[in-house]
This record gives structure tokens, C-alpha cells and sequence, in this order.
């Protein structure tokens, strides 16, 4: 039978950096294959390489060297509007930060992706999207009228108003308590698991990435372990 391609696929992939004191190795090898509908948990110390990893995993960051492919991609053979086509049309990006346009209502910060897509539905399904987190009381609400985890919540919307193969999500909670956090955490499993969504989780919590099927973990830009979750496991999620 034939096997269905990964999302992402990186073979030796390095970053580097200029900084002052020369060229610094982010990246210093990574390969790794995440399966479609996947959800993998990237940990490590501060510095590892996690964010960086997922920065070129979403064509972000160019690799220095390397192969990055992302739904079928090269991302290396493209130009950085094809890029940015790419993640409009197959990414969602969550960061830590919540990166909501102040001036925007909650409506329209996630019916922008979609304008610059051209849809006509743009504002139904950012309505529709708002709805499913629970926000479609605060539609006409902007960022700063909001709590931190309701802005987070936005921003999950408009992550997967698209319906995105893959989602990248960078310490999601890191800016929310501990209560708050797992609201939003919690969104975003279910959100990925009822769409098939790949997810990519950046987190030190280790508490949440065993949640997820997978864990990565990143040293010195190196991958060190790849750890499945067990069966049982998830099961009891």
C-alpha cells in the first residue's frame, strides 16, 4: 500500500547565524519526518534550537543547508512570496505573544488571513471560528478590551480559520496562568484532533507534551530523542 508523505520533512537541516562573536550553529542537523494529523511536542533547554526549528519549519527562517519540505514543498526552491503564499494557504502559527492587530476587533484580526486569501466569507468563518473558542460574544471587541486568555483565544481562531494542514504553536500559554493555560491548550488539541491537523507544540511543560502523540527533544540544536507516546496514554486524554 502506498504511505502517505509527511507534512514536514527535514534531512539535515542546519541554521547559522552572524552575530558579533561569528557564526553561530543554531540548527546542526535535523532530521525528522511529522506524519499528517500528528501532534509532537518539541523540548529542550532555553537555546536548544525549538523555536528556531519551527521558524524554519514554517518557512520563516530559510535553512542554511539542508532539506525542508512542508505538504509536499520544497521550501528551499522557493521564492518569499511563495513562501508567505504557502503558510496563508497551509499554515496556522500560534506564538506566546499574542500578535493581534490593536486597531482590529477580534472579528477582523481573524478574518484577515482570509481577505488577503481573497475570500469572499471571510467574516462568516471568522465569526463561525470565533464562535467555536467561545468568543462569539466579543466579536466587536479589540485586543485591549480583552484578558490575556481571551486574546490567545483569538489568536487560536484566526490560526485555524483557514483549516490549515499544519499548526505551529510556540509556548502558547507561556504569557497566561496556569488555568487559563490549559483552556487554551486544551483548545487547541481539540481543535487539531476534530480537523486532522498536524501539530507542532513548542513548549517546556512537560506536563503538556505528554499529551501529545510524540516527543522531541532538542539539544545544542541536535535532535536527542523522538519519543512515541504510548496508546494507553492517549487513550486516557
Amino acid at each position: 500500500m502506498p504511505t502517505t508523505p509527511p507534512i514536514v520533512r527535514l534531512k539535515d537541516v542546519h541554521l547559522d547565524m552572524a552575530s558579533d562573536a561569528g557564526t553561530v550553529n543554531i540548527l546542526r542537523g535535523i532530521t525528522l519526518d511529522i506524519a499528517a494529523g500528528e501532534i509532537a511536542a518539541v523540548v529542550g533547554p532555553s537555546g536548544a534550537g525549538k523555536s528556531s526549528l519551527m521558524m524554519v519549519a514554517g518557512g520563516l527562517e530559510r535553512a542554511s543547508s539542508g532539506l525542508v519540505e512542508v505538504v509536499g514543498r520544497d521550501l528551499g526552491s522557493l521564492g518569499d512570496d511563495d513562501r508567505a503564499r504557502l503558510r496563508r494557504d497551509h499554515i496556522g502559527i500560534v506564538f506566546q505573544g499574542f500578535h493581534l492587530i490593536p486597531t482590529m476587533t477580534a472579528l477582523e484580526n481573524v478574518a484577515l488571513p482570509l481577505e488577503f486569501a481573497g475570500r469572499n466569507d471571510a467574516f462568516e468563518l471568522a465569526e463561525a471560528a470565533l464562535e467555536r473558542v467561545g468568543l462569539g460574544h466579543r466579536i466587536g471587541h479589540y485586543p485591549a478590551q480583552l484578558s490575556g486568555g481571551e486574546q490567545q483565544r483569538v489568536a487560536v481562531a484566526r490560526a485555524f480559520v483557514g483549516q490549515p494542514k499544519l499548526m505551529l504553536a510556540d509556548e502558547p500559554t507561556g504569557n497566561l496562568d496556569g488555568a487559563t493555560g490549559k483552556q487554551v491548550m486544551d483548545l487547541l488539541f481539540e481543535l487539531a484532533r476534530a480537523h486532522g491537523t498536524t501539530l507542532i507544540l513548542i513548549t517546556h511543560d512537560m506536563g503538556l507534551a505528554e499529551r501529545c502523540d510524540r516527543v522531541l527533544r532538542i539539544a545544542d540544536g541536535l535532535l536527542v530523542a523522538d519519543d512515541r507516546m504510548r496508546p494507553a496514554a492517549l487513550a486516557a486524554q
